[in-house]
C-alpha cells in the first residue's frame, strides 16, 4: 500500500513515516510544506513530496498513485481552525476527489469532550472534533484514533484501546501512537472506527482485532 504521510515531518508523523518505510507491505511517501524538510523525510526511507494540507490545490499532487493517507499533521495551537481542522477536510475532500479511499485519521482524547480538558485546550479539541465528523460523514474508510497526552518515552508496542478508557493516567508514547496508526492501515476491525488509544498490556495488532470490545 502506497501511504502519504501528510504531517511527515512532524514529531508522530516521523515515526509514522519511518515505520511505514520499513514495512514489506506498504511504500511512505512523506508530505512536508518546507524544501528544508525533504532530505529528512527522506533520512527515514521515505519519497519526499511537496505539499501543505491548507493549500488544497497541492494535495492532488501529492497524492497521485497512492491508496491510503494518515493524517498526522498539527498546528501545535498555532492555527487550529485552518490546520488542524479545514487542513483536515482539504485532505479528506482531497481523497474522494482522486479515488484514495483509505484515511487514518490522528485526533486527540477530549475532542468529544472538550470541557473535561483545561481551557487552553479546548478550542484545539473542538476543531478536532469537527474535522473527525466531517471525516466519518464521507465516502472513505476512514479510522479516527484519539491517543491521550503524548510522551517521548520508549514505544512498547502494547496498548488499550475503546471507545471512552479511563483517563485517569491518559498518556501514551508518541512510537506507539504511531505504530497504531500504521497497524490500523489494513485493519479491517477498525474501518468506520473512532477510538481511544492509551498505553496498555496488549500487543497493538491484538487490540486492534477487536478494538471496541
Amino acid at each position: 500500500m502506497r501511504v502519504l504521510v501528510a504531517g511527515a515531518h512532524g514529531q508522530v508523523g516521523q515515526h509514522v513515516t519511518r515505520l511505514l518505510a520499513e514495512h514489506d507491505d506498504h511504500e511512505a511517501v512523506g508530505m512536508c510544506r518546507e524544501a528544508a524538510y525533504r532530505d529528512d523525510i527522506e533520512a527515514l526511507g521515505a519519497e519526499s513530496v511537496a505539499g501543505d494540507v491548507t493549500a488544497p490545490g497541492e494535495l492532488g499532487d501529492a497524492l497521485a498513485g497512492c491508496d491510503a493517507l494518515i493524517f498526522a499533521a498539527g498546528s501545535s495551537g498555532a492555527d487550529v481552525w485552518g490546520v488542524d481542522r479545514d487542513g483536515a477536510i482539504n485532505c479528506v475532500n482531497t481523497c474522494e476527489e482522486v479515488g484514495v479511499e483509505r484515511f487514518v485519521m490522528l485526533s486527540s482524547i477530549n475532542a468529544d469532550r472538550p470541557e473535561e480538558s483545561p481551557v487552553e485546550l479546548r478550542e484545539y479539541l473542538r476543531a478536532k472534533a469537527e474535522a473527525d465528523e466531517y471525516l466519518r460523514e464521507s465516502a472513505l474508510t476512514e479510522t479516527v484514533l484519539r491517543p491521550g497526552a503524548l510522551t517521548d518515552a520508549d514505544g512498547t508496542g502494547r496498548v488499550r484501546v475503546g471507545r471512552h478508557l479511563d483517563r485517569s493516567e491518559a498518556t501514551i508514547p508518541r512510537a506507539d501512537v504511531a505504530a497504531t496508526l500504521v497497524a490500523a492501515l489494513d485493519a479491517e476491525a477498525t474501518y468506520g472506527l473512532t477510538f481511544e488509544v492509551l498505553s496498555g498490556e496488549t500487543p497493538i495488532r491484538e487490540a486492534l482485532a477487536a478494538p471496541l470490545s
